[in-house]
C-alpha cells in the first residue's frame, strides 16, 4: 500500500512533466537537455517532500512500514535527491548555453542576473550538496551526531531557498495557476505534517506527562540503565522491543534526541532504557543527575512480541542488544510462550542485565561470552545454535545486535531452515 502510494506520486509527477512539455521537445539538443533538466528538478522536489514525510514520524507510515525501514528509505532517497539536483543544474546550464550560444560560465552569470529567485536557489542548492556530502559513510565517520544533526537541520533552509524559483521560473508553473496551487499544496502539506507530528503533538504529550530521571544504574562494560518516572505512562501504549526518542533537558543533551530501546515493559509510572557507551552522547548519559527533566517521544518500532506466530521463541542479543531483547522476553512470557535467550558478548562484563534473565520461569538464558579466537569456535555459527536450540527451525527468532553480527546470525538461521518470515530484527538508528 505504501509502495503504491509513493510510486503513484512519482508517476503523477512524470505525467505532469509530459503534459506540460512543449511539442518542440526534440527541436534542438539544447531544448532536449533543458526539458529533461526540468524533469530532474520536478522529481527531485517531489522526492524531497517524500523524504521529509518518511522521517516525519507520521503514525500511519510507521505502523505500516516500521521506523527502521522508513529511515532506510529516507537515506536512499537522500542520495537520489542529490543526484537529481546536480543533474537538474547541469542540464539546465548546458542546455541553456547551447540555446543561447554562450559559454557555460556566461550562461551561469546571465541566469543569475536575469531569472527571478535564482541567487537564492543557488545558495539552497549549495546547502543540499553540503548536507548530502555530510551523510556519506566516510563523512559520517568523522562527524559527531550533534554536528551531523545541525547540518541536517539546515536542509529546511535549503528547501525554502530553492522553492520560489520553481514557481517563478519553472516552465510548468509560469502561467498555470492550478499547477502552482497543487505544487504549493504539496509543500504546505509536507510542512504541516512535520510541524504536527514532530513539534506540536510531542509538546502536547510532554505537557500531559512530565518525565524525570529517577536513577542511573551502571550495568557493566560501559552500559547504564536510566530509569525515568512519569505519571500517565499508559498513554504511550509501549510494548517490549520498541524504542523511544529521549531528550535529556540538561547541558550537552537538550538540543538533540536519541533513540534508545526500552529494556523493560513500562509500568504505569516508570520506564527504563539501557544505553551502551557508543558515542559522545550515549557515554555522557552515565553522568546525568537524578531529577533531570526528560522529553520522551514514541514509542516506535515493530520489533515486538506481536510478530511471533509460534509457541516458542529464540531471542539472540549481541552486547547492548540485550535491552530490547530483555523487554520483549517479558511480553513473550506473558503470552505463554517458551523463550530461549542467547546473549553474546566478547567479555563476561558485557553480559548486562544477565541477572534479570537467570532463573525466570519458562525462560532459558544462555550467556555466550568470549572472543572467537580465544574460544576456538563461533558461538553463533549454525552448529553452535543447533546444539543449544535443537528446535530452532520451529521457533520465531528475534535478533538485536550490531549490523555485522546480525547479518551473520541471519545467515546461520537461514542455513538451519528458519523461514525468513520467522526472523525478526530492527535497526535502531535515526541518522
Amino acid at each position: 500500500m505504501v509502495h503504491t502510494l509513493l510510486f503513484g506520486g512519482a508517476v503523477a509527477v512524470l505525467a505532469f512533466w509530459w503534459v506540460g512539455t512543449p511539442i518542440s521537445l526534440g527541436a534542438t539538443p539544447g531544448v532536449v537537455l533543458m526539458c529533461f533538466g526540468e524533469l530532474a528538478g520536478l522529481l527531485g522536489s517531489y522526492f524531497v517532500c517524500l523524504q521529509l514525510l518518511l522521517i516525519g514520524r507520521v503514525p500511519w507510515f510507521e505502523r505500516a512500514v516500521g521506523m527502521d525501514r522508513l529511515v532506510g528509505w529516507h537515506r536512499s532517497l537522500g542520495t537520489a535527491v542529490v543526484l537529481l539536483v546536480v543533474t537538474h543544474v547541469l542540464l539546465m546550464i548546458v542546455g541553456g548555453a547551447m540555446i543561447d550560444r554562450l559559454t557555460l560560465w556566461s550562461e551561469v552569470l546571465m541566469t543569475l542576473a536575469t531569472i527571478p529567485d535564482m541567487v537564492s536557489a543557488l545558495v539552497g542548492t549549495a546547502i543540499f550538496l553540503v548536507v548530502g556530502t555530510s551523510s556519506a559513510r566516510l563523512a559520517r565517520k568523522h562527524l559527531s551526531y550533534e554536528v551531523w544533526f545541525m547540518l541536517h537541520l539546515s536542509i529546511y533552509v535549503g528547501i525554502f531557498l530553492t522553492f520560489a524559483h520553481q514557481i517563478t521560473a519553472g516552465t510548468h508553473f509560469v502561467g498555470s495557476l492550478l499547477a502552482q496551487v497543487v505544487w504549493i499544496a504539496l509543500y504546505v502539506g509536507t510542512a504541516s505534517s512535520l510541524l504536527m507530528w514532530r513539534v506540536v503533538l510531542p509538546l502536547v504529550r510532554h505537557q500531559q506527562t512530565t518525565f524525570r530521571v529517577e536513577q542511573v544504574v551502571p550495568e557493566g562494560a560501559g552500559m547504564v540503565s536510566v530509569w525515568m518516572r512519569g505519571a500517565g505512562l499508559e498513554r504511550l501504549s509501549a510494548q517490549g522491543g520498541q524504542f523511544v526518542l529521549v531528550r535529556f533537558l540538561t547541558r550537552g543533551h537538550r538540543w538533540t534526541s536519541h533513540p534508545y530501546s526500552l529494556s523493560t515493559v513500562p509500568t504505569s509510572n516508570m520506564l527504563r532504557v539501557t544505553i551502551a557507551a557508543l558515542g559522545d552522547h550515549s557515554s555522557a548519559t552515565a553522568h546525568i543527575k537524578p531529577g533531570t527533566r526528560v522529553l520522551v517521544e514514541g514509542p516506535f518500532g515493530r520489533f515486538t512480541a506481536e510478530r511471533s506466530t509460534s509457541s516458542g521463541a529464540l531471542l539472540i542479543a549481541g552486547g547492548a542488544g540485550i535491552g530490547p531483547i530483555r523487554s520483549i522476553s517479558e511480553d513473550l512470557l506473558r503470552r505463554g510462550q517458551d523463550v530461549v535467550v542467547l546473549h553474546r558478548s566478547q567479555t563476561a562484563d558485557g553480559l548486562a542485565l544477565s541477572s534479570e534473565l537467570m532463573d525466570v520461569e519458562n525462560l532459558r538464558y544462555e550467556p555466550l561470552p568470549g572472543r572467537r579466537a580465544e574460544l576456538g569456535y563461533d558461538p553463533l555459527a549454525p552448529h553452535s545454535i543447533l546444539s543449544l536450540v535443537p528446535d530452532v527451525a520451529e521457533r520465531d527468532v528475534f535478533v538485536c545486535a550490531s549490523e555485522s553480527l546480525m547479518e551473520a546470525v541471519v545467515i546461520s538461521l537461514r542455513s538451519l531452515g528458519v523461514p525468513r518470515n520467522a526472523i525478526h530484527y530492527e535497526e535502531l538508528s535515526m541518522s
